[in-house]
């Protein structure tokens, strides 16, 4: 395997690794191999104290089921662990399985990758997909890291490997948590600008809510995992008592973000009850626009109704048109319109105030 994965920096071309091996020697000697056959590093960790290998996949299904068949994983059921809800967790007494939600959000859309670690003897293996690196930032430290831990047991050295890889991956799932806030004060900024259109606002809001339900659920999911293990139940997990309370520091920062998630979800909801506050008033002003039309064409409609009932009147054959001949007929109509209208007009004002009154 002699492929690497170039990223674009300001700086320039990256080049990542798809796989690399931090070995961990009985004599205290540190060695590190990269891009390797998978098969050269399952052979070189046979002789190490303990061993990180870290392989980037792009079919997680099918591919995650062979490399734990040529690392030794027997007991591990791992088609159990790719379909579990976001994370998994399988303890099989010598061996161990996990798998721990990876999250990248860009805009208004989320995505999760599996980060699959599987653990027995003196192996770590990490899996994950070839669209993130997760794990790198760590492996560059690797080296002194495993120095620090070579005069640990085992079970310590495992456990502070693990602890050290669920918290770089932590840490970049918070990251996203600030991208989130971002977007949705965005968001809120377009709620105050009168050219924005309410609804579009209001979809994206939705939208922003929703990735931020989902990434709430990433969170529980990881917890649900470090919580598995902070007592440290499983076989291959340490029994001390203070590396155990690492791992509950873990659990103590995914509270906290899923404290920071939920007081967000709670601002979006706030948002959304100010557009339907928004959809409401402009309801409530449209209804007084036509009830005040309506208010005009009452008054308009007496105005005519009185002085064309009379005009009726002196037109049929009950006065036979002897009405319309006297002189004081025009006067009339005329002060009978200007009277309806005065009367008209006032009623409607008279309501009118007593409604805002009210």
């Amino acid at each position: 395997m002699k492929m690497h994965n170039t990223q674009q920096t300001s700086s320039g071309p990256v080049t990542v690794p798809l796989s690399f091996c931090i070995l961990l020697h009985p004599d205290g000697r540190i060695e590190r191999l990269v891009d390797l056959k998978v098969e050269e590093y399952f052979t070189a960790v046979r002789d190490a104290s303990i061993a990180w290998i870290d392989c980037s996949i792009h079919d997680e299904d099918k591919e995650i089921e062979k490399l734990a068949q040529l690392a030794g994983f027997t007991k591990v059921p791992v088609p159990k662990l790719t379909h579990g809800f976001y994370s998994a967790y399988e303890d099989y007494d010598t061996e161990l399985g996990i798998m721990l939600p990876s999250v990248t959000v860009k805009g208004e859309r989320m995505t999760i990758h599996p980060l699959f670690i599987l653990i027995r003897d003196n192996l770590v293996l990490t899996v994950h997909s070839d669209q993130i690196n997760r794990l790198l930032r760590f492996s560059r430290y690797a080296q002194q890291f495993f120095k620090r831990v070579a005069a640990e047991n085992t079970p310590d050295k495992i456990t502070l490997t693990l602890e050290r890889i669920i918290d770089e991956n932590n840490d970049r799932n918070f990251e996203y948590l600030r991208e989130i806030e971002m977007h949705g004060d965005t968001i809120s900024k377009s709620l105050i600008e009168e050219k924005v259109a309410k609804k579009k606002v209001a979809h994206d809001i939705y939208r922003m809510k929703h990735v931020l339900i989902d990434y709430l659920n990433v969170l529980w999911a990881t917890k649900d995992v470090v919580d598995s293990l902070r007592y440290g139940d499983a076989d291959l997990i340490t029994n001390d008592e203070k590396l155990l309370g690492r791992v509950g520091i873990l659990s103590d920062n995914i509270d906290r973000h899923i404290e920071l998630s939920e007081q967000m979800s709670n601002v979006l909801s706030s948002g959304l009850e100010v557009m339907q506050s928004i959809y409401n008033n402009q309801l409530q002003t449209m209804n007084n626009r036509f009830a005040l039309v309506t208010a005009y064409l009452t008054v308009l409609g007496t105005a005519a109704l009185v002085p064309n009932t009379i005009a009726t009147i002196a037109g049929s054959g009950v006065m036979e048109g002897t009405m319309a001949a006297q002189w004081w007929y025009i006067p009339m109509l005329v002060a009978t319109t200007v009277i309806a209208t005065l009367v008209s007009l006032l009623w409607v004002v008279h309501v009118w105030k007593r409604r805002e009154d009210d």
